[in-house]
């Protein structure tokens, strides 16, 4: 495409509206200023770790040419935003606080405005497309985050590609022990994931439907799992050019509730192939080997890494890894080496395969019976949420970078002892009090991810019929709400969960009793004492009844 078929825009001003969804099988919304409307906030994204922004002062969504760039963008990303103003889009640029950015600008507009995208964090890499090549290669040079200079979009579909691949590898979230308060729960999290049943066909049409109101999911990749999920293995999926890894990656990164939700038969779908995997393999895997991953780190997790040393990081997703070493330093670690806000870290994973079957950690070589790729990256798989040991960083010597590392790690899984004993403390107390889904709130509600686990119990609500199940998710509701503060709210679950316990239980029943007397808290907290002491006396009244007099729960009233 030649970029000077562009016909310039009437008018200078800014804008935003969104063009309607297109009717094409591989292309989801693109946004488009318009000069009339307030600025648009950062769509909703499930699948995409990143944002693709392509900013050009002349752009004109009539013109064929335009069309058929776009229509080769999305062959890579579903989801483009298009800007004509650059005060608008830097303003667009600040709302983005969790995914990456790549950008697309016209070459001489391009000029005008790296020097000030060259420091804006969130962005990781400029395609400056021009008529032009070698005169805007001249100040491109100067700008680090240019990744290239080109006069035709394919070129830029296939660095994209190359960059989307390494963003995704670079967000798997991890965890460090004694820095990140969800590390302690790290198993526990895993566990509570695996042991969700649900494996009819019910969750696959409930994925799809949800993907379907999303903003950036490709309709063609929606129906290949609506007609296809049984007809390939579930490392097919997950190593598969399809929304299922990044999403996936997503929901655990960030975790988000409705990912998780709609996703977990395919987490546990995907753990049970690893180990079934793990088991035929046995014989053929040597007791002691080892593997690699290359990837970027933020500043932040480098920095937790380095005071961890000789501690222990979990990665909490399915990790993959590379029995190749060139390719997992030449792929991934170097080039993410090259960009100012990360660095590139090459893992040595020394794994004891003694040590993987004690602690029930199973890992799987993506062959080429299972694997989308059919092993050509040589690929060995784990399950989610690994541990590691952290034992030696060390700087690789690179002429134009000092953000280049190695760092040794050695498998655990849960056999380190006192993470163990806390681990089975934890476990104890978390069971006795929950199962399934609450047993995850549970979790987030004790890592302080307040909002996280109101949103989680708002969707298990709104998804029962069961009254006894409404019952247990708005007494958790309740709970979340007092624990914010917000004691209001907390009033309105806790009378919710009365409601639906009347329906189930007897007058009496001690369960009641436990309600009534957090609604003497919330009060208490309220400062409506009278209230309070009320909610106090019903508690106690149903205990009497219902309890020996001896018993420890009376002194407690």
């Amino acid at each position: 495409m030649d970029k000077k078929q562009h016909s310039k825009s009437s008018g200078s001003g800014s804008s935003s509206s969104r063009t309607s969804k297109p009717k094409i099988l591989s292309s989801a919304a693109t946004t488009v200023p318009s000069r009339n409307a307030i600025l648009l906030q950062p769509v909703r994204r499930v699948i995409q770790n990143f944002l693709l922004i392509w900013l050009d002062a002349t752009i004109d969504e009539t013109k064929d040419d335009f069309r058929k760039s776009l229509k080769h963008l999305r062959h890579v990303v579903a989801s483009i935003t298009t800007f004509m103003d650059a005060e608008q889009c830097f303003k667009f640029l600040d709302e983005i606080k969790k995914e990456k950015v790549f950008m697309i600008v016209f070459g001489a507009f391009g000029r005008q405005v790296a020097p000030e995208l060259q420091v804006m964090p969130q962005l990781e890499s400029i395609y400056v497309f021009c008529s032009n090549k070698s005169y805007h290669e001249e100040w491109a040079k100067t700008i680090p985050k240019v990744k290239g200079v080109y006069t035709d979009i394919k070129p830029i579909c296939e660095a994209l590609e190359i960059d989307r691949q390494r963003c995704n590898q670079s967000m798997i979230p991890v965890s460090f022990n004694g820095l990140d308060p969800l590390f302690m729960y790290t198993q526990l999290l895993k566990e509570a994931l695996l042991d969700i049943e649900n494996d009819n066909e019910k969750p696959i049409k409930d994925l799809v439907d949800f993907c379907r109101e999303q903003d950036d999911i490709p309709e063609d990749q929606i129906e290949q799992i609506k007609r296809e999920y049984h007809d390939h293995p579930p490392i097919w999926w997950y190593t598969a050019e399809t929304f299922m890894y990044p999403m996936l990656n997503r929901g655990l990164r960030q975790m988000d509730a409705d990912i998780i939700v709609k996703m977990v038969f395919f987490i546990r779908h995907l753990h049970n192939h690893i180990m079934e995997l793990h088991h035929e393999q046995q014989g053929s895997i040597p007791t002691q080997f080892q593997v690699f991953r290359g990837q970027g780190l933020s500043m932040e997790d480098f920095e937790k890494m380095r005071k961890s040393k000789e501690g222990l990081m979990s990665f909490n997703n399915f990790l993959s890894t590379s029995r190749n070493r060139t390719i997992s330093l030449e792929n991934f670690a170097r080039p993410a080496a090259k960009n100012a806000t990360s660095v590139g870290i090459l893992f040595i994973m020394n794994i004891d395969t003694a040590v993987c079957k004690q602690s029930s950690t199973s890992f799987a070589e993506v062959t080429s019976k299972v694997g989308f790729f059919q092993d050509k990256e040589e690929e060995t798989l784990f399950t989610t949420h690994t541990i590691f040991r952290i034992d030696r960083l060390e700087r690789i010597e690179e002429n134009y970078t000092d953000r280049l590392w190695q760092v040794n790690l050695t498998l655990v899984g849960n056999q380190d002892d006192n993470f163990n004993k806390l681990t089975a403390r934890l476990r104890e107390e978390i069971s006795s009090l929950t199962k399934g889904w609450c047993r995850l709130g549970e979790i987030l509600i004790r890592v302080a991810e307040f909002e996280k686990a109101g949103h989680l119990y708002d969707i298990l609500v709104d998804n029962t019929s069961s009254d006894q199940e409404r019952s247990e998710y708005n007494f958790q509701l309740a709970r979340v709400y007092k624990d914010m503060g917000e004691y209001s709210k907390a009033l309105t679950y806790y009378e919710k969960n009365l409601i639906y316990k009347q329906k189930t239980l007897s007058p009496n029943d001690p369960s009641l009793a436990s309600t009534y007397n957090q609604i003497g808290l919330v009060y208490y907290n309220m400062g409506e004492y009278s209230k309070a002491l009320s909610s106090y006396e019903r508690s106690l009244e149903i205990q009497k009844i219902a309890l020996p007099p001896n018993h420890l729960g009376l002194a407690a009233s």
